[in-house]
């Protein structure tokens, strides 16, 4: 059973403390059993290795690690690639609270760390898959957190919008040169491999509001729009680096936290479903199947 609280989960998730810089960081040794390693004589093996946030890592979607910070869950969309391709072998390390500077640094919490996302690439992977962004300057939790602390103020107004808008684009910028720098960084170690930029899907409604999404009325466009820009951010990242890009936000239209089929949790933790604004399990199968499309 999960002892820690779900405001502390929530928290974890959306912050983190980056580690001293490791501009070169030493490939970790192999797992002694890679998630879905064949047997011999099997498909020859393919070295998947998945870096990420919390929406790669899946908080809280059963079953779920609780060994380390990451609370990453055991089928997140790299598991279910990892079934659905023959011969691939996984490493995860995807992580929640987790931004692009932890590629390169460690990844430290209250309760512990993590090494840098990047040591587990090795010249001979074959697959990457990047989901990250989303944290990078605290985008995520300022929209998803402050956002609705701000709504109970002002409910009928724009206080996040008011507060907020002008930051947005230079973060936006700098996250999209993050990752295409996470690109690289990743091709430096491994020439070969094919890598993917996962993007994000979609948040906040078209149109209406609801209760599991407290923001202010006047202040959904306003976090539609950072959420739509931030997908588009990843994708222009790919273009840039001239890497795949998964797209996410299409195929999750009227999936938001508001619809009648979400794919993402609203407000309240649920210690055996997911966290608060976070992946359910039916959105980690619809972007395994995406990513399965481009690589299969």
């Amino acid at each position: 059973m999960l002892r820690t609280s779900a405001t502390a989960l929530l928290a974890l998730a959306l912050t983190t403390v980056a580690g001293c810089a490791d501009d070169d960081p030493q490939p970790a040794p192999l797992p002694a059993h890679g998630v879905g390693e064949p047997t011999s004589g099997a498909t020859p093996v393919i070295q998947y290795v998945a870096l990420g946030d919390s929406y790669t890592a899946a908080p809280l979607v059963p079953p779920t690690d609780t060994s380390t910070i990451c609370l990453r869950s055991q089928k997140n969309y790299p598991a279910i690639v990892t079934e659905g391709l023959p011969g691939a072998r996984l490493t995860d390390v995807s992580c929640s609270g987790a931004t692009t500077l932890n590629v390169t640094t460690r990844q430290e919490a209250q309760t512990g760390g993590v090494p840098p996302q990047l040591r587990a690439v090795r010249p001979g992977t074959e697959l990457v898959t990047i989901g990250l962004g989303g944290n990078d300057e605290a985008l995520f939790g300022t929209m998803l957190v402050r956002c609705t602390q701000l709504a109970k103020q002002e409910p009928q107004g724009t206080p996040c919008s008011d507060e907020l808008q002008d930051g947005v684009d230079g973060t936006l910028d700098r996250t999209r040169d993050n990752l295409v720098e996470v690109v690289q960084r990743v091709r430096r170690r491994a020439p070969d491999a094919r890598v993917l930029l996962v993007g994000y899907p979609q948040i906040v409604p078209e149109s209406g509001t609801c209760p599991d999404l407290p923001l202010a009325a006047g202040d959904y466009p306003f976090v539609r729009s950072v959420n739509e820009r931030l997908a588009g951010a990843v994708e222009h990242a790919a273009e840039d680096a001239d890497a795949d890009y998964v797209d996410v936000w299409t195929p999750s239209a009227g999936h938001d936290i508001c619809g009648a089929e979400p794919w993402i949790n609203g407000r309240v933790t649920k210690l055996d479903t997911a966290l608060a604004y976070h992946p359910l399990a039916v959105e980690q199968q619809a972007v395994a199947e995406l990513v399965l499309g481009i690589v299969s």
